[in-house]
């Protein structure tokens, strides 16, 4: 069921969906969250989409912020909400309302929202483009207890983490993070079924890819062990290679879909480590609503102690001889000169 209104308010969508509710013959409300979506109308599609998938295993409204684009000033000095409000079949497991705001509404999104929470319930922020620096401190954010964002869509992936780690709150997170949790799962294993140390690492994956560098600082806060980073054509994360007293261990997936783990004196296994879509993410992360400290750690362990580890362990260069004048280099040694016999003393 769909209902479209039009220059509406929040009291009014609030009556739509008690409405639909009884039309379809569900009244009773079984919602365990809200998730609450604010993204730009080329990317709310494919949000929707991937919190309908997310809402089979977490049943919860949906609320879709749409910050449209006045173009002319008297547009943007003009107030309106729009509203589409789905249910039944049209909203999976739950219930979705799309918000567009137009004009100076714009800037009080949360006002809009506010009125739409389901109450005494858990609110999940989810910005799938373009978050906010500060998170916990955004209009909307404030209203959240877990705040999701995805490094791996901004401009500038590599310095948006060091943004996220100086305006870190307990409740953040990001998608980029979250892929890495069956890399994360599996290299803990791997250490589980040997004796040793490891005394370094290597990952390896895209440049630009925000995942690799999570990971480097993962393996870093947790072993203390110097982690070198390398680049790869993709797609992702394609290796991990940890030193060890033992011998490597080296967790290899080159096509994104299968690995190969291979442990000294042990056989290699064919491990499933296919990239995830983004519903998968979203579904993981409303399993856990409170902060996540691992995260937390590894984020504040910071890029430039990584990139300071990694340079004091590098192997120095080696000089090389200076070369010789080639000329001097093939031309015939001088022949030796032999001395003259000193003269003996007179006899006296």
């Amino acid at each position: 069921m769909k209902t479209d209104l039009t220059d509406t308010t929040s009291s009014k969508i609030n009556k739509a969906l008690v409405l639909g509710r009884r039309a379809i013959g569900t009244p009773a409300v079984g919602m365990v969250l809200t998730l609450v979506i604010v993204t730009d109308e080329e990317n709310a599609y494919d949000a929707l989409k991937a919190a309908n998938d997310a809402s089979r295993e977490h049943p919860s409204r949906t609320l879709v912020v749409i910050k449209r684009v006045s173009r002319s000033p008297r547009d943007r000095a003009k107030a309106r909400l729009d509203a589409e409000v789905r249910l039944g079949a049209d909203a999976s497991t739950g219930e979705t309302v799309v918000l567009r705001l137009y004009g100076e509404v714009v800037d009080h999104a949360q006002s809009v929202v506010l009125p739409l929470l389901l109450p005494d319930a858990p609110v999940v922020v989810w910005w799938p483009v373009n978050a906010p620096a500060d998170p916990a401190n955004d209009p909307l954010g404030a209203l959240a207890q877990r705040r999701v964002t995805d490094t791996y869509a901004a401009e500038q992936p590599i310095h948006e983490l060091t943004g996220r780690a100086d305006n870190y709150t307990p409740g953040d997170t990001d998608l980029a993070w979250t892929r890495i949790t069956p890399w994360r799962s599996m290299l803990a294993a791997a250490l589980d079924q040997v004796v040793c140390e490891v005394t370094s690492a290597e990952v390896e994956g895209e440049e630009f890819n925000p995942s690799v560098e999570l990971l480097a600082m993962w393996l870093a806060d947790r072993l203390k062990v110097p982690v070198r980073r390398a680049t790869s054509g993709g797609p992702g994360l394609t290796s991990v290679r940890m030193e060890s007293t033992s011998g490597p261990i080296v967790l290899d997936r080159p096509d994104g879909s299968l690995a190969t783990l291979s442990i000294q004196g042990q056989p290699d296994r064919a491990v499933a480590l296919k990239r995830r879509e983004t519903s998968e993410l979203i579904a993981e992360e409303l399993r856990r609503l409170d902060p996540d400290d691992t995260y937390a750690s590894a984020l504040r362990y910071g890029l430039d102690r990584l990139d300071e580890e990694a340079s004091v362990t590098a192997p120095d260069p080696v000089e090389e001889a200076p070369v010789a004048d080639p000329a001097a280099a093939t031309a015939p040694a001088p022949a030796p000169t032999k001395k003259a016999p000193a003269k003996k003393a007179a006899a006296k």
